[in-house]
C-alpha cells in the first residue's frame, strides 16, 4: 500500500488507486449528468476513474476528464482511467478496435487499465444485447486464451498500461493463467462484492496469484429494474451496518468502503450525490476494529444483487461455479 495516493501495486508493477469512482449511471440519469459528476469526483479527490463502452457515457467522462486537465487540477499522469472490452468485441480481431474507440471517446492516448467485462461472448456487431426474435441473447463462440492474447498486443502497443478481467471465475482465471506461452497474466478481477457476497473464496484465490480483486455493487448497487430484484434486501439498510456506523460516527456507505479496504480489495464507490462524493473520501480517516471486520464477514449470504441474468445458458456463464 502506497500512502502518498493510497495506492495498490499492480503484479506488472503499475499502481492502482484503491478508491475508484463508477460511472455506471441507471438509464434515466442523464448523460450531461455523467460530466458533472466526474468534475464533482476529481475536485473531492479521486483519481481513480472506471469507464466501460456498455455504460454508453465514455465520450461525457471524456468532456470531464479534459476540463479537469484544461483546468490544471489534474495532468493525465495524475488520473487512473481503465475501460472494459465489451462482450461483443470479444473475437480476438474486434479487441484492438473496440479500445481504439473507447480511447477516441475518452479522449484519451491510452488507458491504464483494459479489462475483459464477461466471459460471455455474444454475437458481433452494433448491438450490445443482440437477440434473436424470442428475445433470447445470440451467443458467440471465442476462445477466451485468443482474446487475451489480443489484450496482450494493446499493452505492447501502449494504448493500454495494465489489462485484467471482470466477472470471471476461478476456472476461467486459470484458463488464462496456465494458457501456453502467456506474456502478461491478469492484475485484476473486478467482480461484485459487498458484505452480503464477500467473495472471500475467490478473493483469496485471486491473492494467492497475485490478481488485484476489485469490488463493484460495493454499496448494494444502484438496483437498477432491469438487472436487480426489488425485492432483495437493501445492503444500506442493514441493521448491523447500521449500528456499526452509529458506533463509528461515519455512515452505513463508509463502513461497506471501509470493510473492502482493509481486506485488500480495490473498491469502487458510484454516487450521483455532491455530499456522498466527497463523504466517500472519509474512507481513509479511520480504521475498523479486527471484531467489526468478524462481524461484517458475518454478514455474508452469497447474495448476488447483479446476477447477468441474460446469458445464465452460456457455456461460459461465470456464476454457476461455487467461485
Amino acid at each position: 500500500m502506497d500512502p502518498k495516493g493510497w495506492r495498490m501495486e499492480l503484479s506488472d508493477g503499475h499502481f492502482i488507486p484503491v478508491l475508484g469512482f463508477g460511472t455506471y449511471a441507471a438509464e434515466e440519469v442523464p448523460k450531461s449528468k455523467t460530466v458533472e459528476d466526474i468534475k464533482l469526483g476529481i475536485d473531492a479527490g479521486f483519481r481513480h476513474i472506471d469507464c466501460a463502452h456498455a455504460y454508453g457515457n465514455e465520450k461525457e467522462i471524456g468532456l470531464a476528464i479534459q476540463s479537469k486537465i484544461e483546468d490544471g487540477t489534474v495532468k493525465r499522469e495524475d488520473l487512473f482511467c481503465n475501460s472494459k472490452l465489451w462482450i461483443t468485441f470479444l473475437r480476438p480481431e474486434l479487441v484492438r478496435t473496440a479500445l481504439e474507440q473507447s480511447l477516441k471517446n475518452l479522449q484519451l492516448d491510452y488507458v491504464d487499465l483494459y479489462i475483459i467485462h464477461y466471459p460471455t461472448a455474444l454475437k458481433p456487431g452494433e448491438e450490445l444485447y443482440p437477440e434473436d426474435e424470442h428475445g433470447k441473447a445470440i451467443f458467440d463462440t471465442v476462445d477466451l486464451c485468443a482474446t487475451w492474447e489480443a489484450l496482450e498486443k494493446c499493452k505492447d502497443a501502449g494504448l493500454t498500461k495494465s489489462i485484467g478481467v471482470s466477472n470471471f471465475n476461478r476456472r476461467q482465471l486459470e484458463k488464462i493463467l496456465n494458457k501456453p506461452g502467456l506474456k502478461y497474466k491478469p492484475v485484476c478481477n473486478q467482480v461484485e462484492c459487498h458484505p452480503y457476497l464477500n467473495q472471500r473464496k475467490l478473493l483469496d484465490f485471486c491473492k494467492s496469484k497475485d490478481i488485484i480483486l476489485v469490488a463493484y455493487g460495493a454499496l448494494g448497487t444502484q438496483r437498477p429494474k432491469q438487472w436487480v430484484d426489488q425485492n432483495s434486501p437493501v445492503l444500506l439498510d442493514d441493521p448491523v451496518l447500521c449500528a456499526m456506523a452509529k458506533k463509528y460516527k461515519r455512515t452505513p456507505a463508509l463502513i461497506a468502503l471501509r470493510y473492502q479496504l482493509q481486506r485488500g480489495v480495490v473498491v469502487l464507490a458510484k454516487s450521483i450525490n455532491e455530499k456522498q462524493i466527497k463523504e466517500n473520501m472519509q474512507v481513509f480517516e479511520f480504521q475498523l476494529t479486527s471484531e467489526d471486520m468478524k462481524v461484517l464477514d458475518g454478514l455474508n449470504q452469497n447474495l448476488r444483487y447483479l446476477p447477468f441474468h441474460i446469458a445464465t445458458d452460456h457455456p461460459e456463464y461465470p456464476f454457476s461455479d461455487e467461485y
